[in-house]
């Protein structure tokens, strides 16, 4: 199985104003100077130093990234005289630099403060130390310009497994979600799920603005699950580790019976484990994957019961031991 990877988005840039609106309260960004700027574009995920682009070396200049000042950009500026920091200031900022965060709680140069007015550059300040500006910054900007994928299914917490549930309408993945629900574990999307890679590994699912954590149920209608479970019941994201495809029973098609074989498909180039579970009557879906779930978690931590069962019947064939046709040693008492 492979789902269609045909309806992946990416931004292509984000404003200055939504960098802004988006980090203020979250990363202690204040705005130092005019309210300038907040029209530029932002096209890179990536940020700059711009320690030699000060001290003239403009060959390399990174001027499309938003510019990060720190200890060393700081303290560099200050042991100029005021003539030469002007110019220092002034071959940076002529370029189309997006905006510029000043971090460890510096307070900005006048300098600054009158090319960035000049130049329509916004300067943004924040109490937070450099080397944890970047990695805050690097981090919502890599999850903005993240490939993202809408799939249509439903995203449940398993005992901390995500299991994305997908198959035909009507299959009846919203009322397994809703089961497991009902049973203790959290819903995190139905019916449209974002996928967005984070990493090279790891692919992050979450429900729509719109939709949060609503659900379609045919025969009933929509229902809060928040609102009718509590917040345990939710969470808004999740990474994803299994997918499972529910079908109805064909008994043409090849479904494993010893788990030695796994299959997997890909999204967005992550490869992620799949399952292919028949639907049949009488079968309690939930509680199978409830039990897919925790084979997850053992054979994470390094237990596969299919391998282990394997082995020992290697184990008995190279013993030659033909004496296989008890699994304890008793008479006919009920004893063990």
């Amino acid at each position: 199985m492979k789902i269609n990877d045909s309806a992946v988005t990416q931004k292509e840039s984000i404003s200055v104003e939504f960098f802004y609106n988006s980090t203020v309260d979250r990363f202690k960004i204040r705005l130092l100077n005019d309210r300038v700027g907040f029209d530029r574009l932002i096209k890179d995920p990536n940020l700059h130093r711009p320690g030699l682009p000060l001290a003239g070396f403009l060959e390399l200049f990174s001027y499309n990234r938003i510019q990060v000042f720190g200890n060393t950009e700081m303290r560099y500026l200050n042991n100029l005289s005021k003539e030469k920091r002007f110019l220092a200031l002034e071959n940076v900022f002529k370029y189309e630099i997006p905006c510029l965060v000043i971090t460890n709680d510096h307070k900005p140069l006048p300098e600054m403060i009158e090319l960035a007015n000049k130049y329509n550059i916004a300067i943004f300040g924040t109490e937070y130390t450099t080397t944890k500006a970047i990695y805050l910054l690097t981090d919502f900007l890599d999850d903005q310009f993240a490939p993202r994928l809408s799939v249509h299914g439903s995203l449940v917490d398993v005992y901390g497994v995500g299991m994305l549930f997908v198959g035909k309408s009507g299959i009846g993945k919203s009322e397994v979600a809703l089961d497991l629900v009902e049973r203790g574990h959290r819903l995190v999307a139905d019916d449209v799920v974002i996928l967005t890679k984070k990493g090279e590994g790891i692919l992050m699912g979450a429900g729509t603005e719109i939709v949060k954590h609503f659900m379609e149920l045919r025969g009933i209608g929509i229902i809060d699950v928040r609102s009718m479970f509590g917040v345990r019941a939710i969470r808004f994201q999740k990474r994803l580790e299994v997918v499972i495809e529910l079908e109805v029973w064909d008994e043409r098609s090849d479904y494993t019976r010893t788990g030695l074989d796994s299959s997997s498909t890909t999204i967005l180039d992550v490869e992620i484990p799949h399952i292919k579970l028949p639907i049949i009557p009488g079968k309690n879906i939930t509680v199978v994957a409830e039990v897919i779930a925790l084979n997850y978690l053992l054979k994470h931590y390094g237990y596969d019961a299919a391998q282990v069962l394997q082995d020992r019947i290697t184990s008995k064939i190279r013993e030659k031991n033909k004496d296989m046709n008890r699994a304890v040693d008793y008479f006919e008492h009920d004893f063990e």
